[in-house]
């Protein structure tokens, strides 16, 4: 009898899902609050900036009023939540690669003329450093396979490929990132 209670008070995403498609607003904002710190969570390592993974996560959720209604039920709704959070954090990537390439090159100056003073070294930010700097697709597998904890099949369905190419990126990624630590590690 407990467990019928506290579905009563708190109703699975299904539920909420199929309220907000029904435009539920309540629904849809309870659906929101719960997955907000997830979708945050993954922008955060994707771009490893504060306040892009904020501008993302505030995107996913505009995304995701317009989109709830295409929402099948055929995977898990946080495969979804990934899809569309990797989709606009690599938006936000395209829309200020300009922006971002011009302020890191002035900020390296300003350490070269010792104006400014260097990021911690902390061993975990070079390693999400060095991720971010890898193609699109092995990126994408070692952030949902190493930052969230996916197995290579839930990560498959995530990337909308088979799970021996998930597979694949991530042992195309320790390589790569095994070159750029040790490239980082001489600079």
């Amino acid at each position: 009898m407990t467990a019928m209670m506290l579905d009563e008070r708190e109703p699975s995403d299904l539920d909420l899902i199929g309220k907000a498609q029904k435009g539920d607003s309540a629904a849809f904002g309870r659906l929101v609050e719960r997955h907000y710190d997830f979708v945050h969570r993954v922008a955060w390592r994707w771009c490893g900036r504060k306040a892009d993974a904020e501008d993302i996560a505030q995107e996913v959720c505009v995304r995701l009023g317009r989109a709830i209604g295409s929402y099948r039920g055929g995977g898990a709704f946080t495969t979804w939540l990934y899809a569309m959070t990797m989709n606009a954090a690599r938006d936000l990537m395209r829309k200020t690669k300009r922006e971002t390439a011009k302020a890191e090159a002035f900020g390296l100056h300003a350490l070269v003329d010792g104006q400014g003073t260097p990021e911690p070294d902390e061993q975990a930010e070079r390693l999400w450093s060095a991720v971010r700097k890898l193609p699109d697709k092995q990126r994408d597998s070692v952030l949902l396979v190493y930052g969230e904890g996916l197995s290579h099949a839930a990560a498959a369905d995530a990337m909308a490929c088979a799970e021996a190419t998930v597979s694949w990126h991530i042992h195309e990624a320790k390589k790569r990132l095994k070159a750029l630590m040790l490239s980082a590690e001489e600079d």
